[in-house]
């Protein structure tokens, strides 16, 4: 590592790849270079996911890394049943775990799964840890489990072998009678559709199940920003595209628990659309990755630039253009896995972000005004 920082020192070109990160960010911490610091723990955040999250967290806490931190236990806390059942969850130290399972955050349906993780972590090397069970059962809010799974953990053969449990337990669920415990936010989670309205800044959620609305406004701190458009990913996750004063184009992710803003952790894109008549601008999620699609209309024709954000890296990459002499107002992209789709009155265009390539496909010729296009699975309404 030593030898890759002085290479920077010489020529000011940092490599950063996941396997050599975490200790290249060690010797830039006992050198205290901070920008090779900053650029690693930036490099970490940015690839936080599924495989990493653990092991980036458990790095991220020895050296308080914040920024990691706070991106690893939002990952895992988003995905926390998944998470827990990794041979991963159980390298956490006693202190990890409990910070884990204390949090309202956790998106869990029912209680019962963050007992079920406590037993898989006291398992895995029982005679190291079952004397932190008492310990680690005040955790638990066994107020919102039901008589039958109190009872059934009350006979488990963990609790039975450990006295102390058995008496945590008790001790526990009398002090609960006469107190309530906030409800995990996994438990409460609706279903809603997102409508935004660019004019007023502000984002409608609607519960279908009981027809009411809930207004979301951008904070007092982005007023310099406007909205627009919005992505909702495959795992619940809201997006919205912001444009500010100077045409630079911001990603602000809407953090579910907090009720607030947070900026995705993306780098700007610039407006790179220019000399045009009209610009419509799509922002869509495909298979993890996020795609900035700006249609163009000029006086001939119409322009699809297409940009491809690369976490790695932490840049928008060029994809291929797309033009045709078609000069219709309307215009409609839809992400449906694998490809993406432009969808006007008579024409359909289709990416494939694997090739970078569009090709034509069927236009919807018996539509006489597209309106709209919604994808459901493999199928585009």
């Amino acid at each position: 590592m030593f030898g890759e920082i002085l290479s920077y020192v010489y020529s000011g070109n940092l490599h950063v790849s996941l396997d050599k990160v975490q200790t290249l960010y060690q010797a830039a911490d006992l050198l205290q270079l901070e920008y090779v610091r900053d650029t690693c723990s930036s490099y970490m955040a940015r690839n936080v996911e599924r495989s990493t999250c653990v092991d980036l967290y458990r790095f991220a806490d020895v050296f308080s890394v914040k920024i990691v931190l706070k991106r690893c236990l939002q990952w895992i806390y988003r995905k926390f049943t998944e998470v827990a059942s990794s041979e991963e969850f159980c390298s956490l130290s006693l202190n990890q775990l409990t910070e884990i399972i204390s949090h309202d955050e956790l998106d869990v349906k029912e209680e019962k799964a963050v007992w079920e993780a406590v037993v898989r972590w006291v398992k895995h090397s029982t005679d190291d840890r079952l004397h932190h069970l008492p310990s680690i059962l005040p955790y638990v809010r066994f107020n919102l489990l039901s008589s039958d799974d109190t009872a059934a953990i009350m006979e488990h053969p963990l609790v039975r072998e450990d006295p102390g449990s058995f008496e945590v337990i008790r001790k526990v669920t009398k002090e609960l009678e006469t107190s309530s415990v906030t409800r995990r936010i996994g438990m409460d989670t609706l279903e809603m559709a997102l409508l935004f309205n660019i004019e007023d800044n502000e984002i409608i959620c609607m519960n279908p199940k009981e027809g009411k609305y809930i207004k979301i406004s951008l904070p007092s701190n982005f007023e310099d920003k406007y909205i627009t458009n919005m992505t909702v990913t495959s795992d619940n996750i809201i997006y919205v595209l912001t444009k500010e004063s100077d045409d630079q184009l911001s990603v602000l992710e809407y953090n579910h628990a907090g009720n607030e803003w947070e900026h995705a952790g993306m780098s700007s894109a610039c407006n790179f659309v220019r000399d045009a008549l009209e610009v419509e601008e799509f922002f869509v999620e495909l298979h993890g990755h996020f795609f900035l699609v700006m249609v163009k209309v000029t006086a001939n024709s119409n322009i699809v630039l297409t940009r491809r954000y690369n976490r790695h890296t932490d840049e928008w990459r060029e994809c291929a253009q797309l033009q045709f002499d078609n000069t219709e107002e309307f215009c409609h992209v839809v992400p449906c896995s694998p490809h993406l789709y432009v969808f006007m009155n008579s024409d359909v265009h289709r990416y494939d972000p694997i090739q970078d390539k569009w090709e034509q496909r069927t236009p919807p010729r018996t539509i006489p005004v597209l309106c709209t296009a919604v994808p459901m699975g493999t199928e585009i309404f």
